[in-house]
């Protein structure tokens, strides 16, 4: 989930002002040699405890309680499937649960060095269960189950038990994929008499072979983790007893946090992902340096790297993130990359780095008719911005550019999706909301013993007066929630989704743990990210927790699925403060009746119910945590359940009658550019899929003013264009 970050110079300052008086307390400490990681880590707790306590807004008392709540987060997070430690293993931890605190305070890792050392051991010990395992056949004969609830499961007593463990997951997931592949088999022979169909012995031996390599996979991963990403597990464990946002991004994660908020990033323009020991290129980035000089393509197999006219570095078997490290780099410099084609060819590839702009991160817009009304539908996955650059692209004005287009475009009301949008920049939200408003507050911030603060927007300016409609769901979190919120408040526009959103309402700043630390022996400490205020809604209420509920809620499959703030552990409380002042808006005629037709639609509408019906049967389905792993008994089981599903496959294979296109800009760049085509098309495909999008659209419609008939419809659109000429 992203988070919303107010970057506001003043409370940073201050912030800094509290924190900087410690710069002395830290800076002796190191000498100019490199230390171990034993005495970096101290360094980091250090830094960490006086940082989260003098920073945060409501900062947690450390004490037993707090020790029994990073005992039981971190010892979850190293073996979530309790599938490594044994319960003589937990026994001996357990001795701790009570002492964190004081280990915390007195940079004590022996909790730590323990359950690391442990752990890696007992990893060895499992790669040998797995591979023994699967070195012989399963007898899928026997009547025997398996439960998938971990957090209920018992840890295991010993070796035997564990083992026992192992035979049984490994077991299930060889089943589902055996029955997948009978099913498979016997469709081929279905579509071909000749077709002969392998034998029970063939399809078992190759679930397992797939099994293997999964599995050396996923050990493989782990195996690139060092005891530095372990330690940051630990101190994420300490970080969540604050509250679930606050933690500590190590300094490839606060790259990469930097990368995200931004939506771009100084490189190639390539995705890459881990095959074996080899590095792939899963995706060339439209518009970047990589698809320019189009040698690179998706498939190839990075083998070695050389900076310029440097040696070439080989990067087989190399970590993934050193791998990234090595081929991203400033704007202009070159890399050389020798790579093994996909049609088995060795080339070396010289790129020259660039800017790369995400660009599915950033907004985008289309047209859709209905009724002889065009509408615009404008998609905002988060709410981005580059703080280091003021002139670089940033949510608010992308979204102040995509509704200057359509209004260009001739359209009668605006639908801003933000489902699944986990946040970014508060800034944003301000300018985003006040295109819609006059003037006015947009939201309140409180910081820990201060009064509260009050964004407004001030430009009188509005950019869209008509028609507005917000869609959102479960998903839609932080700054998502901050302006539905406002537009709720001022009645501007209609908030159709789920039946609330996330519920994330605090805001978090990162402060980089290098600036206290004089010597930069020490290496890159990365940052802190933590909570320093909390934000509210003009109306005083707060988002945390109750997020913003729908106007207009829609079933949604997941409705009943624990997923919001409200359902994570620690989480900070709702309050309310006082409101801020502001006006109605006084220009919805039709607002309550768009509302009440709505449900009136969606109460009646078909797809809809099946929807609900369907949400109930998943949540249902999400208590049954026992699998049999006898064939013939997982096989009745899986029909049922697929019998069952069958029910709701009208959901998923949906299609409304609408049309959406891209904005004449956008079609004539779409034109030279064959990669963002495709992704334009496959967007429209599934708008065209959307019951939700078209419901939206209903809700416009029904928020058109009475006065305009519309078959005056595409007169008016003319007197329009000749008042602009």
């Amino acid at each position: 989930m992203n988070t919303i970050i107010n970057f506001m110079k003043r409370n940073y300052k201050i912030l800094l002002v509290v924190v900087c008086l410690s710069v002395t307390l830290f800076a002796f400490k190191m000498n100019a040699t490199k230390p171990s990681d034993p005495e970096k880590d101290k360094l980091l707790l250090e830094l960490l405890t006086f940082v989260i306590e003098k920073g945060h807004y409501n900062p947690a008392t450390i004490d037993d309680a707090f020790s029994k709540g990073i005992y039981k987060n971190y010892i979850e997070a190293l073996d979530p499937s309790k599938r490594f430690f044994l319960q003589s293993d937990i026994d001996e931890f357990s001795k701790f649960e009570l002492q964190l605190d004081d280990q915390l305070l007195n940079k004590d890792l022996t909790f730590f060095n323990l359950t690391y050392e442990r752990l890696i051991k007992r990893m060895e010990e499992s790669k040998k269960i797995y591979k023994d395992v699967l070195s012989k056949p399963f007898d899928y004969s026997v009547d025997e189950s398996f439960n998938i609830d971990y957090e209920k499961a018992p840890y295991s007593k010993n070796v035997a038990e564990l083992r026992d463990k192992w035979r049984k997951q490994i077991k299930l997931s060889t089943l589902s994929s055996l029955v997948d592949k009978q099913k498979l088999e016997e469709d081929k022979k279905k579509n071909d008499a000749t077709y002969q169909i392998k034998p029970f012995e063939a399809l078992e031996k190759e679930t397992r072979e797939s099994s293997v390599k999964s599995l050396d996979e996923y050990f493989g991963f782990i195996k690139e983790l060092d005891r530095n990403d372990w330690f940051s597990v630990y101190i994420n464990s300490i970080t969540a007893r604050f509250d679930p946002h606050t933690n500590y991004l190590a300094a490839d994660d606060k790259a990469r946090f930097d990368q995200d908020i931004s939506g771009k990033l100084e490189g190639i323009g390539a995705r890459l992902q881990k095959k074996n020991d080899l590095t792939e290129i899963s995706e060339l980035i439209s518009g970047g340096p990589a698809w320019r000089g189009k040698q690179l393509e998706a498939g190839d197999l990075i083998m070695k790297v050389a900076q310029g006219n440097g040696e070439a570095v080989d990067v087989v078997g190399m970590r993934l993130d050193d791998v990234v490290k090595k081929i991203k780099g400033p704007k202009g410099s070159e890399v050389r990359l020798t790579v093994k084609k996909v049609d088995g060819t060795i080339k070396i590839i010289s790129i020259i780095r660039d800017i790369v702009e995400i660009e599915e991160t950033y907004a985008k817009s289309s047209i859709v008719n209905k009724n002889g009304l065009k509408y615009g539908v404008i998609y905002l996955p988060k709410f981005y911005i580059d703080f280091e650059n003021k002139d670089g692209r940033d949510a608010g004005k992308d979204i102040a550019l995509e509704v200057d287009r359509l209004k260009k475009s001739g359209v009668n009301g605006i639908i801003l999706d933000v489902r699944d949008d986990g946040g970014g920049s508060l800034s944003t939200v301000v300018d985003i909301a006040g295109l819609f408003i006059e003037q006015g507050p947009i939201v309140q911030i409180k910081s820990a013993g201060r009064q509260k603060e009050v964004l407004y927007d001030r430009d009188k300016k509005i950019e869209w007066d008509g028609p507005l409609v917000i869609m959102v769901n479960s998903f839609s979190a932080s700054a998502s929630e901050i302006l539905a919120a406002a537009i709720q408040d001022y009645k501007r526009g209609i908030i159709i989704g789920s039946k609330q959103t996330y519920g994330k309402g605090t805001v978090q700043n990162v402060i980089d743990l290098n600036q206290f630390v004089r010597s930069s022996s020490v290496g890159d400490l990365g940052a802190i990210k933590t909570t320093t205020q909390k934000f509210y809604r003009i109306n005083g209420g707060s988002t945390q927790l109750e997020g913003v509920r729908s106007d207009i809620v829609m079933p949604d499959r997941y409705a009943y699925l624990k997923m919001g703030e409200r359902d994570i552990d620690n989480a900070m409380p709702w309050d309310k403060i006082d409101q801020a002042v502001y006006s109605v808006w006084n220009n919805n005629a039709n607002f309550n009746q768009a509302i009440a037709n709505s449900k009136n639609r969606i109460g009646k509408n078909p797809q809809f119910q099946l929807i609900e019906e369907n949400a109930k049967w998943i949540d249902s389905r999400s208590e049954e945590n026992v699998y049999s792993l006898n064939i013939d008994k997982f096989k009745i089981a899986q029909a049922d359940i697929e019998e069952k599903a069958k029910k709701y496959k009208p959901i998923v294979n949906y299609k409304n009658t609408l049309s959406f296109t891209s904005l004449p800009y956008e079609t004539e760049v779409m034109s030279k550019d064959a990669s963002l085509k495709e992704k334009r098309e496959i967007w429209h495909e599934s708008l065209s899929k959307d019951i939700y999008v078209e419901e939206a659209i209903n809700v416009l419609d029904d928020l058109q003013p009475k006065s305009i008939s519309k078959k005056d419809i595409p007169v008016k659109m003319k007197k329009d264009k000749l008042a602009k000429s």
